[in-house]
């Protein structure tokens, strides 16, 4: 199996492997709690949205696959490139800077509210990504091949977080009303 080694009669399994494949998610469980704080209160109810938006229940178990698969791609390329010192040194930085990049979008979209820098945040996420990808498959094919599925997200939710941007700019729905109904 390619996740563990066998040493005599005991399985091992790659702390380097482990590591790369949690570490997308601490950022995640930071954005989740965002998330929750302003989904059915601002998300929900103040926004208009398209038609062609997944379900909420969807994006729990998408970036659950995208985030593992990410890290895993991250974990080959540190493996074959000769880790921080060899040829995955510049992959690995544009990997962690995409992360980075993952992580600042939840806050700017439903912490902040800042729809239309979201959008452009998501531009400079999808560059990085393609540019992941590019670098990864230098090193690893697969690694470069499982970052695919994260860049077509990535596209389809800059084309959601454009929608959703363009779509309320207006601001009139944003309004709280007041006591007397105004």
């Amino acid at each position: 199996m390619i996740l563990k080694k066998k040493i005599g009669m005991l399985s091992y399994v790659s702390p380097a492997l482990v590591a790369a494949i949690a570490a997308p998610y601490p950022g995640a469980a930071i954005g989740g709690y965002i998330t929750s704080r302003n989904m059915k209160n601002w998300y929900m109810t103040k926004l208009r949205k398209p038609w062609w938006r997944p379900p909420n229940y969807v994006f729990g178990p998408v970036w659950t696959v995208l985030y593992s698969s990410m890290g895993y791609a991250s974990y080959l390329v540190y493996r074959d490139g000769g880790g921080w010192k060899g040829a995955a040194r510049l992959p690995l930085l544009l990997y962690g800077s995409q992360l980075a990049l993952n992580w600042a979008w939840t806050p700017l979209f439903f912490g902040k509210k800042w729809l239309g820098l979201a959008c452009l945040e998501l531009v400079v996420l999808n560059i990085n990504i393609a540019a992941c990808i590019w670098t990864f498959a230098d090193i690893n094919i697969t690694a470069s091949y499982l970052m695919l599925p994260y860049l077509a997200w990535g596209l389809f939710a800059t084309g959601l977080n454009y929608w959703i941007y363009d779509n309320n700019r207006d601001g009139k729905h944003l309004q709280f009303r007041n006591n007397k109904g105004e």
